[in-house]
Protein backbone atom coordinates (compact mmCIF):
# COMPACT_ATOMS: atom_id res chain seq x y z
CA UNK A 1 0.00 0.00 0.00
CA UNK A 2 1.98 3.31 -1.34
CA UNK A 3 -1.18 5.74 -1.08
CA UNK A 4 -1.90 7.39 2.08
CA UNK A 5 -5.24 9.24 2.09
CA UNK A 6 -5.39 10.65 5.74
CA UNK A 7 -2.45 12.95 6.85
CA UNK A 8 -1.88 16.03 9.47
CA UNK A 9 0.17 18.81 9.92
CA UNK A 10 0.56 21.30 12.14
CA UNK A 11 -2.39 23.28 10.17
CA UNK A 12 -4.46 20.53 12.37
CA UNK A 13 -4.80 21.65 16.33
CA UNK A 14 -3.68 18.33 17.45
CA UNK A 15 -0.32 18.15 15.33
CA UNK A 16 3.18 19.87 15.62
CA UNK A 17 4.45 18.49 12.47
CA UNK A 18 5.23 20.44 9.76
CA UNK A 19 4.32 19.65 6.34
CA UNK A 20 7.62 19.20 4.85
CA UNK A 21 8.51 17.06 7.38
CA UNK A 22 5.77 14.67 6.71
CA UNK A 23 6.00 14.60 2.78
CA UNK A 24 9.66 13.88 3.87
CA UNK A 25 9.10 10.74 5.85
CA UNK A 26 6.53 9.43 3.10
CA UNK A 27 9.15 9.79 0.17
CA UNK A 28 11.47 8.17 2.90
CA UNK A 29 8.73 5.40 3.39
CA UNK A 30 7.98 4.79 -0.58
CA UNK A 31 5.09 5.96 -0.59
CA UNK A 32 3.55 7.45 -4.46
CA UNK A 33 1.02 9.37 -3.03
CA UNK A 34 0.16 11.64 0.19
CA UNK A 35 -3.26 13.49 0.70
CA UNK A 36 -3.13 15.58 3.81
CA UNK A 37 -6.29 16.31 5.48
CA UNK A 38 -6.17 18.78 7.87
CA UNK A 39 -9.07 19.21 10.67
CA UNK A 40 -11.88 21.49 10.17
CA UNK A 41 -13.80 21.26 13.32
CA UNK A 42 -16.25 24.42 13.61
CA UNK A 43 -18.55 24.81 16.65
CA UNK A 44 -15.37 22.87 18.98
CA UNK A 45 -15.60 23.28 22.92
CA UNK A 46 -12.50 23.93 25.13
CA UNK A 47 -9.84 25.85 24.92
CA UNK A 48 -8.24 24.51 21.58
CA UNK A 49 -10.74 25.07 18.30
CA UNK A 50 -10.25 22.52 15.49
CA UNK A 51 -10.55 25.79 12.89
CA UNK A 52 -8.29 25.41 10.08
CA UNK A 53 -6.29 28.78 8.14
CA UNK A 54 -7.51 27.19 4.55
CA UNK A 55 -5.64 30.06 2.46
CA UNK A 56 -2.05 29.51 4.50
CA UNK A 57 -2.56 25.28 4.49
CA UNK A 58 -3.23 25.77 0.59
CA UNK A 59 -0.29 28.11 -0.01
CA UNK A 60 2.22 26.00 1.29
CA UNK A 61 0.81 22.66 -0.01
CA UNK A 62 1.07 24.29 -3.40
CA UNK A 63 4.44 25.13 -2.51
CA UNK A 64 5.18 21.62 -1.25
CA UNK A 65 3.82 20.36 -4.79
CA UNK A 66 5.71 21.98 -6.65
CA UNK A 67 8.77 21.11 -4.71
CA UNK A 68 8.54 17.32 -4.36
CA UNK A 69 6.85 16.80 -7.94
CA UNK A 70 9.75 14.67 -9.12
CA UNK A 71 9.50 12.24 -5.80
CA UNK A 72 5.93 11.94 -5.19
CA UNK A 73 2.30 13.26 -5.66
CA UNK A 74 0.82 15.62 -3.21
CA UNK A 75 -3.34 15.83 -2.88
CA UNK A 76 -4.95 18.86 -1.09
CA UNK A 77 -7.22 17.02 1.29
CA UNK A 78 -9.71 17.74 4.62
CA UNK A 79 -11.27 15.91 7.07
CA UNK A 80 -14.59 17.76 8.21
CA UNK A 81 -15.65 17.49 11.47
CA UNK A 82 -19.67 17.01 10.26
CA UNK A 83 -22.67 18.03 13.30
CA UNK A 84 -26.34 18.30 12.27
CA UNK A 85 -26.70 22.24 13.01
CA UNK A 86 -23.46 23.28 10.46
CA UNK A 87 -24.94 22.03 7.25
CA UNK A 88 -24.89 25.34 5.58
CA UNK A 89 -21.94 26.53 6.89
CA UNK A 90 -19.97 23.32 5.28
CA UNK A 91 -21.44 23.58 2.29
CA UNK A 92 -20.20 26.80 1.71
CA UNK A 93 -17.00 26.21 2.77
CA UNK A 94 -16.08 23.14 0.90
CA UNK A 95 -17.90 25.22 -2.23
CA UNK A 96 -14.89 27.40 -1.84
CA UNK A 97 -12.03 25.43 -2.13
CA UNK A 98 -10.18 23.07 -5.12
CA UNK A 99 -10.17 20.11 -2.79
CA UNK A 100 -9.33 16.08 -4.33
CA UNK A 101 -10.78 14.89 -1.20
CA UNK A 102 -12.60 14.92 1.79
CA UNK A 103 -13.05 13.21 4.85
CA UNK A 104 -16.66 13.83 6.76
CA UNK A 105 -16.02 12.92 10.72
CA UNK A 106 -17.80 12.84 13.57
CA UNK A 107 -16.04 14.07 16.50
CA UNK A 108 -18.37 15.17 18.61
CA UNK A 109 -21.41 13.84 19.92
CA UNK A 110 -24.40 16.74 20.99
CA UNK A 111 -21.20 19.39 21.85
CA UNK A 112 -18.82 16.79 23.24
CA UNK A 113 -15.56 14.95 22.19
CA UNK A 114 -15.42 11.23 23.49
CA UNK A 115 -11.66 11.55 23.70
CA UNK A 116 -12.45 14.08 26.66
CA UNK A 117 -13.34 11.41 29.27
CA UNK A 118 -16.02 13.55 30.78
CA UNK A 119 -18.15 11.97 27.67
CA UNK A 120 -18.14 8.53 29.41
CA UNK A 121 -18.32 9.85 33.02
CA UNK A 122 -21.26 8.12 35.12
CA UNK A 123 -22.90 6.08 31.53
CA UNK A 124 -23.11 2.92 30.24
CA UNK A 125 -20.00 2.42 27.97
CA UNK A 126 -22.57 0.83 25.88
CA UNK A 127 -24.71 3.44 25.49
CA UNK A 128 -22.22 5.57 24.95
CA UNK A 129 -21.48 3.70 22.11
CA UNK A 130 -25.02 3.76 20.52
CA UNK A 131 -25.44 7.72 21.02
CA UNK A 132 -22.23 7.98 18.64
CA UNK A 133 -23.70 5.72 16.26
CA UNK A 134 -27.04 7.50 16.22
CA UNK A 135 -25.31 10.81 15.68
CA UNK A 136 -23.72 9.70 12.26
CA UNK A 137 -27.09 8.82 11.42
CA UNK A 138 -28.26 12.14 11.48
CA UNK A 139 -24.74 13.80 10.46
CA UNK A 140 -25.69 11.79 7.04
CA UNK A 141 -29.16 12.82 6.78
CA UNK A 142 -28.22 16.40 6.79
CA UNK A 143 -24.86 16.79 4.68
CA UNK A 144 -23.18 14.28 2.33
CA UNK A 145 -20.75 16.57 0.61
CA UNK A 146 -17.98 14.65 0.87
CA UNK A 147 -16.10 11.22 -0.30
CA UNK A 148 -16.03 8.96 2.73
CA UNK A 149 -16.85 8.96 6.21
CA UNK A 150 -13.76 8.25 8.71
CA UNK A 151 -13.10 6.28 11.90
CA UNK A 152 -16.83 5.13 12.20
CA UNK A 153 -16.05 3.10 15.33
CA UNK A 154 -13.87 6.26 16.47
CA UNK A 155 -15.52 6.47 19.97
CA UNK A 156 -14.08 3.12 21.01
CA UNK A 157 -10.80 4.47 20.87
CA UNK A 158 -11.66 6.08 24.23
CA UNK A 159 -14.07 3.66 25.95
CA UNK A 160 -13.02 2.74 29.37
CA UNK A 161 -12.94 -0.31 28.39
CA UNK A 162 -12.08 0.56 24.65
CA UNK A 163 -13.01 -2.69 22.17
CA UNK A 164 -13.02 -5.10 24.79
CA UNK A 165 -16.73 -5.32 25.15
CA UNK A 166 -17.52 -3.71 21.13
CA UNK A 167 -18.77 -5.59 18.48
CA UNK A 168 -20.20 -5.59 15.06
CA UNK A 169 -23.16 -7.49 16.20
CA UNK A 170 -23.66 -5.65 18.85
CA UNK A 171 -24.37 -2.98 17.09
CA UNK A 172 -25.11 -4.53 13.91
CA UNK A 173 -28.36 -2.49 13.74
CA UNK A 174 -27.50 0.90 13.74
CA UNK A 175 -23.93 -0.14 11.63
CA UNK A 176 -25.76 -1.28 8.93
CA UNK A 177 -27.79 2.13 8.89
CA UNK A 178 -24.94 3.67 8.72
CA UNK A 179 -23.35 1.66 6.06
CA UNK A 180 -26.57 1.51 4.07
CA UNK A 181 -26.85 5.08 3.89
CA UNK A 182 -22.96 5.62 2.99
CA UNK A 183 -24.09 3.38 0.04
CA UNK A 184 -26.83 4.82 -0.73
CA UNK A 185 -25.59 8.24 -1.02
CA UNK A 186 -22.55 6.84 -3.47
CA UNK A 187 -19.83 8.12 -0.32
CA UNK A 188 -17.19 5.50 0.77
CA UNK A 189 -15.59 4.20 4.00
CA UNK A 190 -12.30 4.22 5.12
CA UNK A 191 -10.15 2.10 6.69
CA UNK A 192 -8.25 3.97 9.17
CA UNK A 193 -5.08 1.91 10.51
CA UNK A 194 -4.99 3.59 13.91
CA UNK A 195 -7.10 1.86 15.38
CA UNK A 196 -3.40 -0.30 15.71
CA UNK A 197 -1.75 3.16 16.78
CA UNK A 198 -4.19 3.03 19.82
CA UNK A 199 -3.65 -0.80 20.72
CA UNK A 200 -7.13 -1.77 19.22
CA UNK A 201 -5.35 -5.10 17.53
CA UNK A 202 -7.87 -4.20 14.44
CA UNK A 203 -8.46 -0.96 12.17
CA UNK A 204 -11.05 1.50 12.49
CA UNK A 205 -13.85 0.62 12.02
CA UNK A 206 -13.46 -3.26 12.71
CA UNK A 207 -12.84 -5.80 10.05
CA UNK A 208 -16.21 -6.92 10.80
CA UNK A 209 -17.49 -3.75 9.94
CA UNK A 210 -15.64 -3.51 6.28
CA UNK A 211 -16.82 -7.52 5.69
CA UNK A 212 -20.46 -6.04 5.88
CA UNK A 213 -20.08 -2.43 4.00
CA UNK A 214 -18.78 -5.23 0.76
CA UNK A 215 -21.27 -7.50 1.04
CA UNK A 216 -24.36 -4.45 1.03
CA UNK A 217 -22.55 -3.76 -1.75
CA UNK A 218 -20.07 -1.11 -0.72
CA UNK A 219 -17.58 -0.62 -3.59
CA UNK A 220 -15.44 2.85 -2.60
CA UNK A 221 -12.77 2.10 0.45
CA UNK A 222 -9.60 5.20 0.80
CA UNK A 223 -6.58 3.65 3.01
CA UNK A 224 -5.29 6.08 5.71
CA UNK A 225 -2.99 5.92 8.27
CA UNK A 226 -4.63 8.92 10.46
CA UNK A 227 -1.22 10.43 11.09
CA UNK A 228 -0.21 13.66 12.87
CA UNK A 229 3.48 13.00 13.40
CA UNK A 230 6.37 11.67 10.95
CA UNK A 231 6.18 7.87 13.21
CA UNK A 232 2.32 7.15 12.21
CA UNK A 233 2.74 7.83 8.60
CA UNK A 234 1.62 4.86 6.88
CA UNK A 235 0.90 3.07 9.89
CA UNK A 236 0.63 -1.11 9.80
CA UNK A 237 0.13 -0.38 6.31
CA UNK A 238 1.80 -4.01 5.73
CA UNK A 239 -1.86 -5.28 7.22
CA UNK A 240 -4.06 -3.17 4.82
CA UNK A 241 -3.77 -5.42 2.09
CA UNK A 242 -4.53 -8.14 3.53
CA UNK A 243 -7.56 -7.41 5.74
CA UNK A 244 -9.25 -5.46 2.24
CA UNK A 245 -8.79 -8.70 0.86
CA UNK A 246 -10.07 -10.91 3.31
CA UNK A 247 -13.17 -8.29 3.85
CA UNK A 248 -14.05 -9.13 0.45
CA UNK A 249 -12.06 -6.26 -1.72
CA UNK A 250 -9.54 -6.67 -4.83
CA UNK A 251 -9.46 -2.63 -4.88
CA UNK A 252 -8.94 -0.03 -3.33
CA UNK A 253 -9.96 3.34 -3.87
CA UNK A 254 -7.83 6.88 -4.08
CA UNK A 255 -9.46 10.45 -5.44
CA UNK A 256 -8.27 12.89 -7.46
CA UNK A 257 -10.18 16.18 -8.04
CA UNK A 258 -13.09 14.81 -5.72
CA UNK A 259 -13.49 11.69 -8.42
CA UNK A 260 -12.80 8.26 -7.13
CA UNK A 261 -10.42 6.03 -9.09
CA UNK A 262 -10.15 2.14 -8.05
CA UNK A 263 -6.71 0.78 -7.80
CA UNK A 264 -6.52 -3.35 -7.95
CA UNK A 265 -4.69 -5.13 -5.15
CA UNK A 266 -1.57 -6.74 -6.31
Amino acid sequence: MKTDYHIHSHYSADSETTMEEMVQKGISLGLTTMCFTEHQDYDYPGETPFLLDTDAYLREFELMKVKYSSQIELLFGLELGLQTHLAKRLQDYVDRYPFDFIIGSSHLVNGQDPCHPTFFEGRDEGACYMEYFHSIVENLKGFTNFSVYGHIDYVIRYGPNKNKYYSYKKYSDVIDKILSMIIEKELGLELNTAGFKYGLGHPHPHEDVLKRYKELGGEIITVGSDGHQPGHLAYDFRLADEILKHCGFGYYTVFRDRKPEFIRLS
